[in-house]
Parts: C-alpha cells; sequence; structure tokens
C-alpha cells in the first residue's frame, strides 16, 4: 500500500483516538475509554509500517502537523472550542510547512 495513504490512515486514527480521549471524561466511560486505545493502537501500527518506505522526519512532522491541525477543527466544530485568527493562520502555516516537506523539499523522495 501506498506510504501516504497508511500515513493518512495513522491520522485519522489518532484523530479518532484524541477525540475518544475527549470523550472517555478521564477514562469513566467505558465505549470512548476503548475508542482512544484502538484509535492510537492503530496510529502507532499504521505509522511504524509507513516508516519503512518514509524518512522519519518527513511521517513524523507530517502526523503531528496534520494531526494537531485536525484536533483543532475537531475542537472548533465538535466541542465549540474557540479559534481566532492568530490560530488560523498558525494552523495555516502549519498546512504549508507540511506542503513544503512533502512536495517542494527533496526529504520525501524515496
Amino acid at each position: 500500500m501506498h506510504p501516504y495513504v497508511l500515513l493518512a490512515g495513522a491520522i485519522v486514527s489518532e484523530l479518532l483516538g484524541t477525540t475518544s480521549l475527549k470523550l472517555s471524561e478521564g477514562f469513566s466511560q467505558p465505549l470512548p475509554s476503548l475508542g482512544v486505545v484502538i484509535g492510537y493502537g492503530a496510529a502507532f501500527y499504521l505509522v511504524s509500517l509507513t516508516l519503512e518506505e518514509l524518512p522519519i522526519g518527513v511521517v513524523y512532522g507530517t502526523w503531528a502537523a496534520l494531526g494537531i491541525v485536525g484536533v483543532a477543527g475537531i475542537g472548533i466544530v465538535v466541542f465549540d472550542e474557540p479559534i481566532d485568527m492568530a490560530g488560523v493562520v498558525g494552523m495555516l502555516l502549519i498546512i504549508v510547512g507540511v506542503y513544503c516537506v512533502n512536495v517542494l523539499s527533496g526529504m520525501s523522495a524515496h
């Protein structure tokens, strides 16, 4: 499977795990707590597969960066958390950075 498909799966799994962590209320809710374990377990497994084909800096940087932007977006949309213009600009800069590392730079070439 293409490494970027695996990485996308890892990011989605992490987003599910992190959202479940918020919903678990300190692991007092069984179903969301199970979602934490499954989400993070799948995320780490998929990242490990991705690392077989892509450099660790590219993989971890992309995973972490898009995880940050994704979780912030979930917080805004699902949990009605606030955002301001500085937050929007910061998230856009993160996305631009991921684009530069993965598309413009030779770091991800294999």
